[in-house]
């Protein structure tokens, strides 16, 4: 099986396909009128920022804004390894257990100090969140037990022994504000406080926190914007409207180059992209089926959508998690074979226009969404594969149609966020779905599958390092071998802003710490 060297879609056949479908800009879409006011900014985002909470969802960009109003007691760092903030120590001090003290003069914005309190009722209410981000990455919830005002410890069942790690992204809420929803406003320990927001429109304002226990921000202000298409936020930030702006696409970085008074930023991710097939189908359906999964990952030119249509600004999967992850291993590649995926579908019993597949994706999931599921419409229908596609807003509700609530879908193009930095997590999240967890649908859509469980519980049960990890690359391989994608890439991050902006470290989480900017004028 070799990769074709042909791409037999062009870029100008994709470019048509995209002006058929109504590129351009959007009424309805501008952003902020005028420059921003001394001493703030203006952030435009590509989703709609619905909460300044994390429970339920973690796009990228929204971490940058949530963490800057509320923090957890660690950090993943630009080099993926935790940093404390709440905590001053955070310790393994026997084989169940952490030990946490509480960073002195951590406060709230009202003044009111943080308590060990307010992290057990933190924990309590993102497991009752159904279908939560952040839950899948907990193989177990740990106990708090409080030792002083500012000293306690974190119980397990069973060793985990990254649970600094998982700390990282469990944000601190005061306990009589805190609610099992996604809150929009209230009360954090960050440098910034929220002066205004609507969730509506995605649009907040961020004021600098006088009471800040750390380093006060040099912004004073933030206004935070949704804007989505992405050629309403090119122009925005050519004229000065708008100073920073995430996830864009090749063809607009293409625009922006160059450009005086722009700058461009990129980082290889932690995030992976995929085609995901739907692991909710009955037995009997050809996508339970992993010998017609398989076949159909020989359809795809990966190729062609890496190079001619994302530009180069992906890498092509060549393992089940990103490559940057601590213990990730390569498990395979992608192989466009077009006449094996015909054969392999014959074999199988497949006939040429047995198969209509529906694929659904949100926009801004990745740039230049709609014309690569074009490009994969247009690859599927030369080994006989029809193929329907729908495409959902930002805020809509394709978080019903992932869990199997709302509809029947065949492929979703999907992006996976590590927040944690490790291999071990993006397997846990993604792939460490069991029965139980599917019947209040808590799973990667529909993914159960008891041998690589197993296998993620050994991991995290596992203290030495070196063993830990090489389990975890079995589970890598155990993954591979179930063909969960049609296709996978792991994105460049790119993010443009204007230069008066500085001090913006784009970090392979696409995220910046929003404290350490300065703007020059």
């Amino acid at each position: 099986m070799s990769q074709s060297t042909t791409p037999e879609v062009s870029r100008r056949a994709f470019l048509r396909l995209g002006a058929a479908a109504g590129v351009g800009l959007a009424a309805g879409c501008a952003g902020p009128t005028g420059s921003p006011a001394p001493g703030s900014m203006v952030l435009a985002l590509n989703r709609s920022l619905v909460s300044l909470d994390n429970k339920l969802n973690q796009f990228e960009a929204a971490v940058t804004v949530q963490r800057g109003v509320r923090q957890a007691l660690t950090r993943i760092g630009p080099d993926l390894a935790t940093q404390p903030v709440l905590a001053e120590r955070f310790e393994l001090t026997a084989p169940t257990e952490w030990t946490v003290r509480l960073r002195a003069g951590a406060r709230y914005s009202d003044g009111s100090p943080v308590t060990a309190k307010d992290v057990r009722t933190a924990l309590e209410m993102y497991q009752e969140v159904n279908g939560s981000f952040i839950a899948s990455f907990f193989p177990e919830w740990p106990e708090v037990v409080e030792d002083d005002e500012r000293t306690f410890r974190l119980r397990t069942g069973r060793p985990l022994p990254v649970l600094d790690y998982l700390m990282a992204n469990i944000l601190i809420t005061p306990s009589a504000a805190n609610r099992p929803q996604e809150l929009q406003n209230g009360l954090g320990s960050g440098p910034y406080t929220v002066t205004a927001s609507d969730r509506g429109t995605g649009v907040y304002t961020l004021q600098a926190n006088p009471a800040y226990w750390g380093t006060r921000p040099s912004v004073r202000t933030v206004h935070v914007r949704f804007i989505q298409e992405e050629s309403s936020r090119v122009v925005a930030l050519r004229s000065g409207e708008i100073d920073v702006i995430d996830t864009i696409s090749p063809d607009s970085a293409e625009q922006l180059r160059g450009l005086p008074d722009v700058e461009l930023t990129s980082a290889v991710g932690t995030r992976i992209n995929q085609l995901f097939f739907n692991f909710r189908k009955p037995a009997g359906h050809p996508l339970a089926d992993a010998r017609v999964r398989r076949a159909l990952t020989f359809a795809v030119d990966g190729r062609t959508l890496a190079e001619d249509v994302l530009q180069g600004t992906v890498i092509a999967a060549e393992g089940v998690v990103s490559g940057i992850l601590a213990g990730a291993v390569k498990t395979g590649q992608y192989v466009y074979d077009p006449a094996m995926a015909t054969r392999l579908l014959q074999e199988a019993g497949i006939r040429p226009g047995d198969l209509n597949l529906k694929i659904i994706w949100e926009s801004g999931e990745f740039p230049s969404d709609a014309l690569l599921m074009e490009g994969v419409q247009q690859m599927l229908e030369r080994v006989g594969v029809r193929s329907t596609l729908r495409q959902f807003e930002p805020g809509g509700d394709i978080s019903k149609w992932r869990q199997g609530r709302a509809g029947d879908w065949d492929l979703l193009g999907n992006g996976f966020s590590v927040p944690t930095g490790l291999a071990y997590s993006a397997l846990q999240g993604m792939y460490g779905g069991t029965a139980e967890k599917e019947k209040t649908r808590d799973t990667y859509h529909g993914y159960v599958q008891p041998a690589v469980v197993a296998l993620l519980e050994r991991a995290a049960q596992e203290v030495d390092a070196q063993a830990r990890l090489a389990i975890v690359a079995e589970a890598q391989r155990a993954v591979w071998e179930t063909w969960p994608c049609l296709w996978a890439f792991v994105p460049r991050s790119l993010l443009a802003h204007r230069r008066r902006v500085r001090g913006l470290a784009l970090e392979p989480t696409n995220s910046y710490d929003l404290a350490a900017l300065r703007l020059d004028g």
